[in-house]
């Protein structure tokens, strides 16, 4: 076996502990490209240069109190952990989580604190944990996994590793808050995009791109770029802001839309079917469709920004405040045959 080395410069302090995992366990098999690339993505991924708000984020995580971390619950709505606490605990816990303020994805519970985010992000899993390939025993990337709430679940299923990756280092940093009282082997959150994995990296058995779609104005390169990181017989999970209409139907808001930015073209379930087809994915399938409702994204104590009522046009919430038709979204499953 080789030696393992230590990376030639230091590591965030957060991410000490993934590169530890990894480069032990990618060593000799097939995502060792990958680790070789992992210290430079880091120290990217986590710059104080970069990011301003780092060091309010790493003291966060700092005053996080101690918990007990006997009742774990990886397969619940609310992920976290059960147990009893002081009230003095959890206002400081309550401090220090707010302290990584917005929630987006979730929801969390920890000892009795109700983390309630933005998205109530259970409600997806619902709808797809069900229609999709099990997960156990699988290696799974999770593509644009925010704080790692479904990559939580999807652990909890019984995958044998689970890779987020998204940019944000909040998020990254929420997931380390979570980590912290979870401690659970093989899931890791990395501050690293898709297009900076290795392109061709056919080791994932399953791999999900959910509410990223959207954001790239080349739809169809970013399906094969996913497609690229599936193992033969792999499934993909795609999720995206969609339209109504026959598969040919396409909007394409010119980058904005119900004010977020970066939104190049929503297709109708029939077109991103297409899309996937021509992409070289078999047996697509169209899991879902749905509008998405303010019970299922909204303001919270939590995530006390804009959010989809602000978004809609309050004489007309089938419509956006542009003018556009409001949220839709649609699950896709697809395959790769050998």
């Amino acid at each position: 076996m080789t030696s393992s080395a230590a990376p030639a410069t230091k590591l965030p302090p957060e991410l000490v502990s993934d590169w530890q995992a990894l480069e032990s366990r990618w060593i000799d098999g097939p995502l060792s490209e990958w680790r070789a690339l992992l210290p430079e993505q880091f120290n990217t991924g986590l710059s104080p240069a970069r990011y301003g708000d780092l060091p309010r984020w790493r003291e966060a995580i700092a005053n996080l109190p101690p918990l007990p971390t006997a009742g774990i619950e990886l397969n619940a709505a609310r992920v976290g952990i059960s147990g009893s606490v002081s009230t003095e605990t959890l206002d400081t816990l309550h401090t220090a989580l707010m302290g990584l303020h917005p929630w987006r994805k979730g929801p969390f519970e920890l000892c009795g604190l109700h983390v309630d985010t933005e998205w109530r992000s259970d409600w997806k899993w619902e709808r797809l944990a069900g229609a999709i390939a099990p997960l156990r025993g699988r290696r799974v990337l999770d593509v644009g996994c925010g704080n790692g709430y479904h990559c939580w679940r999807m652990l909890g299923s019984g995958a044998a590793e689970v890779i987020g990756v998204d940019p944000t280092p909040l998020f990254v940093l929420q997931f380390k808050a979570l980590q912290h009282y979870l401690r659970q082997q093989c899931i890791h959150v990395l501050p690293v995009t898709l297009e900076a994995i290795p392109e061709h990296l056919p080791v994932f058995d399953t791999v999900f791109s959910m509410g990223v779609l959207y954001h790239r104005r080349n739809p169809m390169e970013h399906l094969v770029s996913l497609r690229r990181k599936l193992a033969p017989e792999g499934q993909l999970v795609l999720e995206t802001l969609v339209i109504e209409g026959d598969e040919n139907a396409l909007l394409e808001p010119n980058g904005r839309y119900a004010r977020m930015g970066n939104v190049w073209q929503l297709p109708s379930p029939g077109l991103a079917a297409r899309w996937l087809a021509l992409a070289g994915f078999s047996r697509v399938e169209i899991i879902d469709v749905g509008q998405t409702s303010l019970e299922e994204q909204r303001r919270t104590p939590w995530m006390t920004f804009h959010s989809l009522a602000q978004f809609l046009d309050p004489d007309d919430p089938g419509l956006t405040i542009e003018g556009l038709p409001a949220p839709r979204r649609a699950i896709l499953t697809a395959e790769l045959l050998p």
